[in-house]
């Protein structure tokens, strides 16, 4: 090779050296954000930004506004049903067949073995043991302790029967006290809103369960002494177990249906104003 063509082969890799690189190539059209989209996702009031804004705004109450919704009925029903079997239909069971097949102390016993098998049972699966069962243990030993001391099952039945008379006074008295005890027992098994209870269409709707479940408790006290002085312990059991249960069936119903109306009419108010 000679001096001249070396010369300029080393002019054009100096030239190639400067030259500038090549520009990245720009971005394809379909992965660019369109520049009012851009500028809307990037404004306090974009869509992006306001839609959320306005979707909390849409899911929010209006100021004032303290909606509570009830569970189903359905789902009430099926959480309380085990309980009233265990609590109500179960002990009756046992306790007559007890008294059948063993006569009144052999019944006594086969009742104390019932409530504490169940705390047993709960305690040895691991499940939470209520304070509520562990007063209906204390309570029925005392019951059967008085029985078994008077060699009497009407002593037996009595005590829970004038139990249930203080409940049923408990609940007259809290009506012109104008704190009503079914608004207490309500917020205690299920979590109303403190507001949702202030409101006085919703106190006006306690102080009336109150005077219902008084009522349906007297007369639950009614028929157990009518039967437990007139009629034998096999019929005062099954009988009026029966009756005691349809009684309760019906305050429930009417407590629920007048429940569910009054939450649909406090939560109907600010829509309406």
């Amino acid at each position: 090779m000679t001096t001249t063509e070396s010369m300029d082969t080393d002019r054009g890799a100096q030239r190639s050296m400067d030259r500038p690189a090549t520009p990245p190539a720009a971005p394809s059209t379909a992965a660019e954000t369109p520049a009012p989209a851009a500028q809307a996702a990037e404004a306090p009031g974009g869509p992006r930004e306001g839609g959320a804004h306005a979707a909390c705004e849409k899911d929010a109450a209006p100021e004032g506004h303290h909606a509570f919704e009830l569970p189903r009925v359905t789902a009430l029903l099926m959480h309380a049903l085990p309980r009233f079997v265990e609590g109500v239909i179960a002990p009756v069971a046992v306790f007559y067949a007890a008294l059948t097949l063993l006569g009144l102390n052999g019944a006594l016993v086969a009742a104390v073995a019932w409530v504490y098998g169940g705390i047993a049972y709960r305690f040895l699966r691991g499940h939470p043991v209520s304070g509520m069962l562990l007063l209906a243990a204390v309570g029925v030993t005392v019951r059967a302790a008085t029985a078994a001391a008077t060699h009497s099952a009407v002593i037996y039945f009595l005590q829970p029967t004038l139990g249930t008379l203080i409940v049923s006074l408990s609940f007259l008295a809290s009506v012109p006290l104008g704190r009503p005890l079914a608004m207490k027992l309500a917020r205690d098994m299920a979590p109303i809103p403190e507001a949702f209870l202030k409101h006085a269409r919703v106190h006006q709707f306690f102080l009336r369960i109150s005077l219902l479940w008084s009522m349906v408790l007297f007369a639950n006290v009614a028929v157990s002494l009518w039967m437990l002085f007139n009629e034998s312990i096999g019929m005062y059991l099954w009988f009026r177990t029966g009756i005691v249960a349809g009684l309760g069936a019906i305050g429930v119903a009417v407590s629920v249906w007048g429940f569910r109306r009054v939450v649909r009419n406090v939560n109907r108010e600010p829509s309406a104003a």
